[in-house]
């Protein structure tokens, strides 16, 4: 059984007495508040008064994301608010942000002022991109479209670049709290967006997965195929994987060699083409084989457990 993505990953809950105060909006910083709270921490959520835009988007992700999340509502344009927020912060361990640098200091939350201020809170600011572009336009598919995973005029099946830069914000945490430890005083530190989609996109970057590379068609172990009543995803990527595979539908062992042959993939086609879903994944489960099969659309199915 598949554990939820906002379960705790273990017994122990390591970050336990550490409150994180967050005025991180939309997706990256929930989602990397979700993980921090399934670590331990104790969480709140600073919101405007008109409230996350995510629970206008999508209330589903917006209830999952705030789960266990205290959620007060602030106007930090107001010195009423600014001195809510900065009661919140004197008793806090880490300040998580989404905005803009400018936005930031408008606020009294630059850098400078955050560590005059309280020196031993932490600051965690999500960003755009790094450095002097920290102060540009851009959202998840500008970065996933510059890290180069956007083909086509087709949208990416999920937010990478916001996902992945949730969990790099969870890593910067770890990290700002093992330096107070060492240091005894805050620390400043900025993830991108950019940088996560770049993360990302390093196997396409290398080769392996680019369009006729060795994971992006050309191992017909690694592909996609039609079956008779959906699709399959076949990852016989390790030679005894390969063997197995040939073996099973009746091509034989299969060599590297083979697997990289245009006719390989052409029989292992017309092979899927006749075996209903139901059928691969009892092969599946009998031979130990890694395969999924899928419904004929985009959405998948549940996990074989």
């Amino acid at each position: 059984m598949t554990a939820r993505p906002d379960s705790s990953p273990g017994t122990t809950r390591p970050l336990a007495g550490v409150h994180v105060v967050t005025l991180a909006l939309n997706l990256p910083g929930p989602a990397a508040v979700m993980r921090l709270r399934a670590l331990g921490a104790r969480c709140t959520k600073v919101d405007p008064p008109s409230g996350d835009p995510m629970r206008g988007y999508c209330p589903a992700a917006y209830g999952q994301l705030h789960r266990g999340v205290r959620t007060v509502a602030i106007d930090l344009k107001t010195p009423a608010g600014q001195r809510r927020l900065q009661r919140l912060l004197a008793h806090a361990d880490v300040l998580l942000t989404s905005f803009r640098p400018s936005a930031l200091a408008k606020l009294g939350l630059d850098a400078a002022t955050v560590q005059a201020r309280w020196p031993r809170l932490s600051l965690v600011r999500i960003v755009g991109a790094a450095g002097a572009r920290a102060e540009e336009a851009g959202h998840d598919l500008t970065y996933q479209a510059e890290a180069g995973l956007v083909d086509g005029v087709a949208l990416p099946p999920s937010l990478l670049a916001d996902m992945a830069g949730a969990l790099l914000a969870v890593e910067a945490v770890l990290l700002v709290l093992r330096q107070r430890e060492q240091t005894g005083r805050g620390v400043v530190r900025d993830v991108a967006l950019a940088d996560g989609a770049a993360w990302l996109a390093l196997p396409r970057t290398w080769g392996l997965t680019a369009p006729g590379a060795l994971l992006g068609g050309a191992h017909a172990g690694y592909r996609v195929y039609a079956c008779a009543d959906g699709r399959v995803a076949v990852a016989a990527l390790e030679p005894h994987f390969a063997r197995r595979l040939g073996e099973v539908t009746g091509l034989g062992a299969l060599t590297p060699e083979a697997c990289l042959q245009p006719a390989t993939a052409a029989a292992l086609a017309a092979w899927f083409a006749t075996r209903s879903r139901a059928t691969l994944d009892a092969l599946a489960r009998t031979h130990d084989l890694p395969w999924v099969t899928l419904a004929p659309g985009s959405e998948p199915r549940a996990d074989r457990g």
